[in-house]
């Protein structure tokens, strides 16, 4: 094992429709929770390309990132394992684009569209505290161009993005 200790790159989707936002009900080792359409970052991919993948996996919709609502550190102990995690997440909102016909990704149980409201009551059943924490920022105006974000590959001769 490493000794190199490296956090867990995730993203999330905001997504709003008519003061309702778009959350996904999961299986997790905790039990069934709610959170945004959110997962890892994966190998050679760009967050941009992260976010919108995990919603067409999580929700089955189309997302284009439009901008950045926040960047979170995030750091818990785990009860499965009894060591810390660590999560930094970047939480995007975009366009949501068309459904598509796809199976939900594994522990995906459904997707919900919840009021402001809604999700505070749920906030014990929230996958972390990152759900309510990103929807407020969003909803306090918190954003920033995707310019920000810089991307750099240097794997088999890729150019420089």
């Amino acid at each position: 094992m490493s000794d190199i200790w490296k956090p867990s790159v995730t993203v999330a989707a905001i997504i709003e429709v008519d003061g309702r936002f778009l959350l996904v009900e999961e299986e997790t080792s905790e039990g069934v929770r709610l959170n945004q359409p959110a997962g890892h970052l994966d190998p050679n991919e760009t967050l941009e390309q992260a976010v919108a993948r995990e919603t067409m996996e999580e929700a089955a919709h189309e997302f284009t990132p439009t901008e950045l609502v926040g960047v979170y550190l995030s750091r818990y102990l785990s009860s499965r394992t009894n060591t810390e995690v660590t999560y930094l997440r970047f939480a995007f909102r975009g366009q949501l684009g068309a459904s598509v016909d796809s199976p939900l990704d594994e522990g995906i149980l459904r997707t919900l569209w919840m009021t402001y409201d809604e999700l505070l009551a749920t906030r014990p059943r929230h996958r972390s505290d990152l759900v309510m924490q990103c929807v407020d920022d969003y909803l306090a105006g918190k954003r920033a161009p995707l310019s920000l974000l810089y991307h750099h590959s240097s794997i088999l001769g890729a150019p420089h993005a």
